[in-house]
């Protein structure tokens, strides 16, 4: 199930080393740090055998009485525009020094200029806040040809290009785990028993690439210093500036209430009805808007429009794999309005009844891209 082993070797080093991580050290030397991470269900906390598990406990056996806290915002099934309107709350605010993004799988499928303005954004929110940020990239189906075929996957190599862009260093765990299965020392069943979700074996041998990266980063070196000020941005538009509205402010017609939630991991509180009909109004300044629902089988679609504008519908797909809710899925509503004030009016729909929706709206976040 693997290329020839020159295919392989042609992709070069697994570690991409491309500066300094100046906060981490900082942390290191007081006795106190900081571990973030973002990205989707192979980087999730849940369950507790994934790649950050080895990789914190290596951190604390090779640094005795370091106090270590770690900030695991992964979420399931989520990419990089998520998690450019959660950063500020899950990350920034709990004052993260290390942070590790991996989105290369889920973002696979977004539009490549959509996917460059979220991470693009998500980059430039956690180095304005000054951040030690390492990209990390685990094996995906979907890139497998492309792999096998000698080329780095889209996904990755979009990645790469912001990296440059921003010396951040990167980590290519999935070329390292193919590496691996290609040596004999990894069965490719014990890395990727469903295809995509690495269990024990498998998350320890993505941790063990970027236990490397540490090691090496973490000595000091002579002369390397990072950039005081953040270059102009790759490409134009990132979500570099977004804000979140409180649920309890946002206007409502109709039967909604704020419920407090424990199952829909990345959201705290929800605004919920099941009636169809039911509104939602959301003046805001700015250029975007972005809502993130708890998605599921029973969950219905909106109306909604700008500045008395069109109507248009939501009409999301529903995965074999989702469960009744549960699921913290972002819906782009606009993100290339003038600049400046409008107002979104919202309308609750039935879902389709032909894939057995229902008509539940349970909103979990509202965000404002500036």
């Amino acid at each position: 199930m693997t290329p020839p082993p020159d295919i392989l070797e042609q992709f070069g080093p697994v570690i991409r080393r491309r500066g300094p991580l100046p906060r981490t050290q900082a942390a290191i030397a007081r006795g106190s740090i900081t571990v973030g991470f973002l990205g989707g269900s192979i980087t999730a906390p849940q369950p507790a055998y994934g790649w950050p598990e080895p990789l914190v406990a290596w951190l604390v056996d090779t640094h005795p009485g370091l106090k270590v806290t770690v900030e695991n915002a992964a979420l399931g099934a989520t990419g990089s525009d998520l998690a450019a309107i959660r950063a500020q709350p899950e990350i920034i605010e709990r004052k993260c020094d290390l942070v590790f993004v991996e989105y290369a799988a889920n973002d696979y499928g977004t539009e490549p200029g959509l996917r460059y303005r979220t991470r693009e954004g998500l980059l430039r929110q956690l180095l304005g806040a000054g951040c030690d940020v390492v990209l990390t990239y685990v094996y995906f189906p979907e890139m497998q040809a492309e792999t096998f075929a000698g080329r780095v996957p889209p996904s990755i190599a979009d990645f790469e290009k912001l990296a440059e862009h921003y010396r951040l260093n990167s980590v290519w765990m999935g070329l390292h785990a193919l590496r691996e299965v290609q040596r004999g020392l990894l069965k490719w069943e014990d890395w990727l028993p469903d295809a995509i979700h690495p269990e024990a074996r498998g998350s320890l041998s993505y941790a063990q690439s970027v236990m490397a990266f540490l090691a090496e980063a973490l000595v000091p070196r002579g002369g390397e210093t990072r950039p005081a000020e953040l270059p102009a941005p790759y490409q134009p538009g990132p979500w570099e500036n977004v804000r979140l509205l409180p649920l309890a402010d946002i206007d409502r017609s109709g039967p909604w209430t704020v419920r407090r939630t424990t199952t829909c991991h990345g959201a705290t509180q929800l605004l919920v009805t099941t009636a169809t009909g039911a509104g939602l109004s959301i003046p805001f300044h700015g250029r975007g808007l972005v809502l993130a629902f708890d998605f599921g089988k029973v969950t219905g679609e909106i109306r909604y429009r700008f500045d008395g504008g069109p109507w248009q519908e939501s009409a999301r797909d529903c995965p074999a794999w989702a469960g009744n809710w549960g699921w913290l899925r972002a819906l782009v509503l606009a993100e290339n309005l003038p600049p400046g004030p409008h107002h979104c009016e919202i309308m609750t729909m039935a879902g389709p009844g032909s894939a057995g929706r229902g008509s539940r709206t349970a909103l979990g976040l509202v965000a404002v891209i500036e």
